[in-house]
């Protein structure tokens, strides 16, 4: 029963990132509005982002390299951080929006470690002791 959860998480995170990083290349204006000022370049940390979140998509659904893609979208999660945190810390609305609420905001900076967590968990290789 867990095995069956967790492919179908797996599943879920592979379209999540594929659809994801394909905005990345469709609404990159958006994106790049949300990367920290100090970045250079922030089109092409944009569009580098959106093209491994497509690969990590694309690589969840290799079964032989699912534990290791789960540790590289962890650390990619924690390396896209900042640009969350800015986007909450300047109240920068993503998209269409208006306005973006800081509970809205700030809730998705916290959603960042119960998504890496459940990543984590549901790629994990099952190992014996």
């Amino acid at each position: 029963m867990i095995k069956h959860i967790k492919f179908g998480l797996v599943c879920i995170f592979a379209l999540f990132f594929v659809v994801a990083g394909s905005l990345h290349f469709v609404h990159d204006s958006a994106f790049a509005a949300i990367v920290p000022p100090l970045l250079p370049f922030p089109y092409v940390i944009v569009w580098v982002t959106g093209g491994m979140e497509i690969a990590f998509g694309v690589l969840l659904l290799c079964p032989h390299l699912r534990a290791r893609v789960g540790i590289l979208l962890a650390l990619f999660l924690l390396a896209v951080l900042p640009a969350n945190i800015y986007m909450a810390v300047a109240g920068i609305p993503f998209g269409d929006a208006a306005v973006a609420s800081p509970a809205a905001l700030w809730g998705r900076v916290a959603f960042q470690f119960p998504l890496i967590a459940v990543i984590v968990w549901c790629t994990r290789v099952k190992t014996r002791v």
